[in-house]
């Protein structure tokens, strides 16, 4: 059916045209992403069912058969639809049926129109104006058409401003439809995938957030009601690819053990939850809600991280002692009591890791159980942690410099020189000229309940 028979059969049959292609805009908007089998799909329905429809289908099958004829056949697909909205007959007849006529004799006596089977339905390259594009055509630019007389192009393209591989608008005419009168097409930006790992610290962020508070203590209580939510993140732990792992950044790497000690610490109070004194005698000395009651299960727990058994200890040793190498890491670690660092209720991240550690340590030298200068008496209290039989070692091997606290031994010059770099300027300067004695807190093992 050439095109300017098209004005003559709409006339006739106006309102069977108007239903028909209703039913063909609303078929091709089922799948986006199959546009091109749901029309194929669509038109091979209304053949079968409504022979009268064979119009509308050589209709579409000659706007395939180059870009230039769909383009205009998505330009009266526009105009259609307007007229439609306004219930305005007359202007699509008078108006809109003209300049696609004139349009289409344009096109047509610049290229010849190649012989179609019967049966053959091809299927249109693009989508209307108001969707985005199919999957694998991607536009390379969208520019206005401004043509040069030295330049030569197909009479087809020139028309009708489309080009392959290339989507640019037509410049508006006197009797194209006003610009803010048709919904324009909005490229969707390229979907950006968050880093791995990042995103697998985020999976941690549930437990984190929803039972733990801003001070470190814990709704163990909750979390206790919570154990399979928490052995479904532990799991990701086990199944993580290793191959994977070894292409994330040492911080990456650090966060990762970091978030694995204290969920599994999590999970090992959870399980033991609450806490029953393991003797009247150790009650008296520990205290009934003691976390050392549960010492030994906590020392010989046994968890997998990518198929491979690990301990509490194993982890301190091998990561956090050897391969990794920064003592902050020992106050992002949760000891599940008053006197360990405050545990976080939000997951450490590699691209975070560096800030994160640092406010770990000034919040955790903040507190009453880690650091404390009694001006009266002279006295430095210091965390048992700081101490040659905890983590004072560690501390030792970086910061034990003698520039300054040289009265002091190694492990509290070492302990002195860190801690200088997170307090204050007066107890800095008191700890560089002041005449004092360091004394080691007794540690708390009470629970870390917010119960």
């Amino acid at each position: 059916m050439k095109f300017q028979d098209f004005s003559l059969f709409f006339a006739t049959h106006r309102k069977s045209v108007i239903t028909w292609l209703d039913e063909a805009l609303s078929l091709m908007k089922i799948q986006p992403d199959g546009i091109a089998l749901q029309i194929d799909l669509a038109f091979a329905e209304i053949r079968q069912n409504r022979p009268t429809n064979r119009c509308i289908c050589d209709l579409i099958v000659y706007a395939n058969t180059d870009f230039s004829g769909l383009f205009l056949l998505q330009g009266y697909v526009i105009i259609y639809r307007i007229a439609k909205m306004a219930k305005c007959f007359v202007f699509l007849i008078t108006f809109a049926m003209p300049v696609f006529v004139c349009s289409c004799s344009a096109t047509e006596a610049g290229r010849t129109e190649p012989a179609l089977e019967e049966n053959t339905v091809f299927l249109p390259a693009e989508v209307e104006t108001d969707r985005r594009a199919p999957a694998g055509v991607v536009p390379d630019k969208v520019e206005p058409v401004h043509a040069e007389p030295s330049q030569s192009e197909p009479a087809g393209l020139e028309q009708s401003g489309f080009e392959p591989n290339n989507v640019r608008t037509v410049a508006s005419e006197p009797n194209e439809p006003e610009p803010n009168e048709v919904e324009p097409a909005w490229a969707e930006p390229n979907n950006v995938r968050p880093d791995r790992a990042t995103s697998f610290h985020a999976r941690c962020a549930e437990i984190l957030e929803g039972f733990v508070d801003d001070k470190g203590m814990v709704d163990y209580k909750g979390l206790r009601r919570k154990r399979l939510a928490l052995r479904a993140v532990l799991n990701e732990f086990n199944t993580l690819d290793p191959n994977e792992y070894a292409s994330w950044s040492d911080e990456d790497k650090t966060a990762f053990w970091i978030n694995t000690y204290n969920l599994q610490k999590l999970k090992v109070v959870a399980d033991n939850y609450p806490i029953e004194p393991s003797s009247r005698i150790l009650t008296i000395y520990w205290g009934p809600s003691s976390i050392r009651h549960i010492e030994q299960k906590m020392s010989r727990h046994k968890f997998l991280v990518m198929d491979e058994e690990f301990t509490f200890p194993r982890v301190e040793k091998r990561f956090f002692r050897g391969e990794f190498d920064d003592p902050r890491i020992f106050f992002a670690l949760s000891n599940a009591c008053l006197s360990s660092p405050p545990l976080r209720n939000e997951p450490y991240t590699g691209d975070r890791l560096d800030e994160q550690l640092d406010e770990q340590a000034r919040k955790f030298l903040a507190g009453p159980r880690a650091f404390r200068i009694d001006r009266q008496r002279q006295k430095v209290y210091l965390s048992a942690l700081f101490q040659l039989s905890s983590y004072g070692k560690e501390f030792a091997e970086k910061f034990a410099i003698d520039r300054k606290f040289k009265d002091h031994a190694p492990a509290a010059r070492a302990a002195l020189n860190f801690i200088s770099n997170y307090v204050s300027r007066r107890d800095v300067s008191f700890l560089e000229v002041g005449n004092y004695t360091i004394e080691y807190m007794t540690y708390d093992w009470t629970i870390n309940d917010d119960s």
